[in-house]
């Protein structure tokens, strides 16, 4: 199948506007018409991943992290970065990323953390601002339905658990079209009154030039009169990080193993214990560091992340449990999670797991 077949679908579960401004997630390596009939998973593309992609005829890699995220000024091999880009391009290997965008969203990463230490009542943790919009236009109340129906299925209206939401007020509109028009209803040259409703709908705001087409395709008028506004709500499907509760209180100490065992983590670096019992668990893939004060003030007992920084565990003041269990092991899970949607969306779409552990931490133990 086309490549693009395949990056749309993910990019449909984690778009790229909701990845960080220093990411660089999305098709690095390769063309989106080309045809791929085999993806290897990794959560790094590393050198090895490249042979072993190479070795049993997979057209494309598709990694969590990124391998190029910043631009690239020569190529002669001196770096794994160049090297692994080179033999990409040399073996026709596509390269693809999906990284802060897929931790970013409701159903991604974190949400795959929280799964695996069995939490409950999940939500994010701190959900991002200046995603959303909102679109008010103005239809005959005979064309409101199809102009509705027509702005859901484009993306719009969807707040939360719900879908097809939108307001709707009657009205009157008046308008005079010139010579030069040609008016659904009404006459050139003299003014015009026309029952209308005013429809107004909450969107994402990367939707938007698909829901304006939609917008002007389901329209009766010539010129469609609509506002755009920008909305400050934060959008509660897509942030950073997770907050969940256990079923039941547990100690510490013995929750400590609990997710060193669930998290197949070789060691967990922790502040000082509380002395309290661990309820509310926060969570966060990768460097979670910038999280800790959303994780306090959400009355997180534990939260669970990687590579703090040793001047970082002050922060703690003993008012919360930091847990950092390691950049891999927090996010190693990732691998099989995109491995199943795809799975399930492709199922004659041949898709293999990397067997290269792709750590480079190692411990002596």
């Amino acid at each position: 199948m086309k490549l693009s077949l395949l990056t749309d679908y993910l990019e449909s579960l984690a778009p790229l506007a909701y990845q960080e401004d220093y990411d660089n997630a999305g098709l690095i390596v390769g063309k989106s018409d080309q045809e791929v009939y085999q993806a290897l998973i990794s959560l790094d593309c590393t050198e090895a991943v490249v042979d072993e992609a190479i070795a049993n005829n997979c057209q494309v890699i598709i990694s969590h992290h990124p391998i190029v995220f910043r631009g690239l000024k020569k190529f002669n091999g001196k770096t794994y970065v160049e090297r692994v880009v080179e033999k990409a391009i040399r073996h026709n290997v596509a390269l693809y990323a999906i990284h802060t965008n897929l931790d970013n969203v409701l159903m991604g990463v974190n949400a795959r953390i929280c799964e695996t230490l069995g939490l409950i009542n999940t939500r994010i943790l701190a959900p991002k601002q200046h995603l959303l919009k909102k679109l008010v236009t103005y239809v005959p109340i005979a064309q409101a339905e199809q102009v509705r129906n027509a702005l859901f299925h484009a993306g719009a209206g969807n707040i939360g658990n719900y879908s097809e939401v939108s307001f709707n007020a009657e009205g009157s509109g008046t308008f005079k079209a010139n010579e030069y028009a040609d008016p659904y209803v009404g006459e050139p040259g003299i003014r015009h009154t026309e029952n209308e409703i005013r429809i107004e709908v909450i969107y994402p705001a990367n939707l938007e030039s698909k829901i304006l087409m939609a917008l002007v395709l389901a329209h009766p008028y010539e010129e469609v009169a609509y506002d755009l506004y920008n909305l400050t709500n934060p959008n509660q499907q897509v942030g950073s990080g997770m907050i969940g509760e256990l079923e039941f209180p547990l100690n510490e100490e013995f929750y400590l193993g609990v997710v060193k065992e669930k998290m197949k983590a070789h060691v967990i670096r922790h502040t000082a214990l509380t002395g309290r019992h661990v309820k509310k668990v926060a969570v966060c893939g990768g460097a979670g560091g910038f999280l800790l004060k959303q994780a306090i003030a959400a009355g997180a007992d534990i939260f669970i992340t990687a590579d703090y920084k040793y001047h970082e565990f002050f922060d703690a003041e003993n008012k919360i449990l930091i847990a950092d269990i390691g950049h891999y092991e927090s996010e190693q899970f990732t691998q099989q999670f995109l491995y199943e949607i795809i799975r399930k969306k492709f199922a004659t779409f041949a898709v293999r797991l990397t067997e290269i552990n792709t750590n480079p931490v190692k411990y002596y133990i």
